[in-house]
């Protein structure tokens, strides 16, 4: 099969190749060895991401010592010598 590309550096795949690899409307773009590869990829929506969080059970406090542990250790500086704890995590 071919594809044409556009002056816009545009290609139109075939519709048996998207049909092949399923609805997807992102794909990622390599070169190997002179070949372009397209791999198919999933992007995950915002209900996705909100479902996960709520699996995880996550408080506002968790993310708040989160976000404060991630400000503290980007401030300070980094002693080989002493490991960096992980950030407190508390449950309601």
């Amino acid at each position: 099969m071919l594809a044409k590309m556009t002056s816009k550096n545009q290609l139109t795949l075939p519709k048996s190749v998207t049909q092949a690899v399923g609805a997807t409307e992102y794909f990622d773009v390599e070169t190997r060895a002179g070949q372009i590869i397209l791999t198919p990829v999933r992007i995950q929506r915002g209900d996705a991401v909100r479902a996960k969080l709520a699996e995880l059970d996550l408080t506002e406090v968790d993310i708040a010592n989160a976000v404060e542990w991630a400000r503290a250790t980007a401030a300070a500086p980094a002693l080989a010598a002493e490991p960096i704890a992980p950030y407190p995590v508390t449950k309601p």
